[in-house]
């Protein structure tokens, strides 16, 4: 799940420069790059970037390169990580996802084109035409005309079981046209990995993905859950500088979204997911799926852009089934991000040159772990040297020069200590949005405290500005330190829009008092 603070894609692309020379150079002999220089630029990238941990895996023509860690698992303390540390790697999951579901596929147990109503019968769409039409690939390809991480706010983090966030799918207003508008969600991948049992009988996503692909790839330290995560030995700890010094944050519990996002690995495995790829589905000499199926993983469902990049090579974006695909310096590369609280990762895949590459990193607050593999992708694919994290760092702080910072503008209207017009209590009381649920409001002394009981210990403390605004803090830093607006009538409190952090909903919710 990307964030505000999330690194995302620049749609971007500079000159398609490269000759046949160097492209043939480089698959004769080793990568100068890698060999001479990766080191050092991770580590400047690294403390740039303010990265404690990073974990980088590097596949080229069948056999591993690099499989190595950089930094500390936990700032303060010794332990290095290394090929073998645990990482979140978030919507990187969405791919297994597709792949499992192309596999059904190939199998005849299912068909990415049948309608989703054949497997799930009470599924529904805000709009009744698109339900009656949507197919299970329609789930995977972020074009119901959602916005971007719609619905997430109710998701994320809540004790909503899977089959209730199916349900509250028909809640969702889109803003866009169904097949038409690409809006990233991860809804629609929970309700894809309902499929599954659906078509087989109740086998549950997380063990047909253990079955199918990770026991046959031999990724024995991958788990397709995150509970449980910081008691596991070897994990990398997570952290941001989001909204302020560099902080541990808490570690996210994906499991009722799991097939969007819940997967946790590591370099080591992820060479054998990367090789499985990039021999058509095979893993030492074992078709584990069908090129067939994982073929329809990497089809284009849903274009994201068709316009020419003004920083990378690339001219076109599209969506498949849980992966990206492009052009890269006249390569198609497959990648995808994945983004939880504290870390960011980036996988990605070229067959065209044998390529693969999986960049794993513990504070989500930068893109040094997309520009890394940029830097790898030029290097491999005959473009010319620019220092990509130079350049990125360039940007990020330009734009910051000309941004104020919110959380400091916030603080600054909470300190004028102004006065409430109306007495706190008129502000207590029950609230609710169709979508979302209850929350609560009650009086904290001088302050409102909102307890939202769909999300188990989440809280925000509101902190009055000015007019009818507050300042809305929420216990969990992952939700961020937002705006918090009541609209009142006379001396009658008829609604207040909370917000999130934009890594979780970009949007506001309106919650009607009761």
């Amino acid at each position: 799940m990307p964030l505000s603070f999330l690194p995302r894609l620049t749609l971007a692309a500079g000159l398609l420069l490269g000759s046949a020379s160097a492209a043939l150079a480089q698959t004769t002999a080793p990568n100068r790059f890698v060999t001479d220089s990766l080191d050092s630029y991770i580590r400047r990238g690294m403390q740039r970037w303010q990265v404690p941990g990073l974990a980088i895996v590097v596949v080229k023509d069948g056999k591993v390169v690099v499989q190595k860690g950089y930094g500390v698992r936990e700032v303060g303390k010794p332990e290095p990580v290394d090929a073998n540390t645990l990482f979140m790697i978030a919507s990187n999951t969405k791919l297994f996802t597709g792949t499992a579901l192309a596999k059904l596929d190939g199998e005849k147990k299912i068909n990415l084109d049948e309608k989703v109503i054949k497997y799930l019968p009470d599924y529904r769409l805000y709009d009744s035409l698109a339900s009656q039409v949507v197919t299970v690939r329609d789930l995977m390809s972020h074009h119901f005309g959602f916005k971007t991480f719609q619905g997430d706010f109710t998701f994320f983090k809540s004790n909503l079981e899977r089959k209730e966030i199916v349900r509250r799918m028909r809640l969702m207003k889109p803003g866009g046209q169904f097949r038409r508008d690409y809006g990233y969600s991860n809804s629609g991948f929970v309700t894809a990995g309902e499929v599954v049992p659906a078509a087989t009988g109740g086998t549950t996503w997380e063990a047909y993905v253990q079955q199918n692909l990770l026991q046959p790839l031999g990724m024995s330290s991958t788990y397709p859950a995150s509970v449980g995560f910081g008691q596991r030995p070897n994990i990398a700890h997570a952290y941001s500088n989001t909204f302020g010094p560099l902080a541990e944050v808490a570690f996210d519990n994906w499991d009722n979204m799991a097939p969007a996002a819940n997967i946790v690995s590591n370099v080591t495995d992820l060479a054998k997911w990367l090789q499985f790829q990039l021999d058509s589905g095979r893993y030492q000499g074992k078709q584990v799926v069908p090129w067939a199926a994982l073929r329809k993983t990497r089809d284009a469902n849903t274009v994201i852009t068709s316009r020419k990049s003004t920083i990378y090579p690339m001219h076109f974006i599209t969506y498949g089934l849980g992966v990206e695909a492009a052009d890269y310096n006249g390569k198609q590369i497959f990648w995808h991000t994945g983004g939880a609280s504290g870390q960011v990762s980036n996988v990605c895949f070229v067959p065209e040159a044998g390529l693969g590459i999986a960049v794993l990193t513990n504070n989500d607050n930068q893109s040094f772990f997309e520009l890394l593999r940029y830097q790898l992708l030029d290097s491999y694919l005959g473009m010319p040297y620019v220092d990509r994290s130079a350049q990125g760092l360039k940007r990020k702080q330009q734009a910051e020069a000309t941004q104020v910072d919110p959380t400091k503008e916030l603080a600054a209207r909470v300190s004028k200590k102004n006065k409430p017009t109306l007495p706190l209590k008129a502000y207590v009381g029950e609230y609710e949005n169709a979508l979302f649920g209850r929350i609560s409001v009650s009086q904290k002394g001088k302050q409102l405290l909102v307890t939202l009981p769909n999300h188990p210990g989440l809280t925000a403390t509101l902190d009055y500005m000015d007019g009818q605004e507050f300042r809305a803090t929420y216990s969990d830093l992952v939700f961020g330190v937002m705006p918090a607006k009541f609209v009142v009538d006379g001396d009658k409190v008829k609604t207040v829009e909370l917000r999130v952090n934009d890594y979780v909903e970009y949007d506001p919710y309106v919650f009607n008092k009761l």
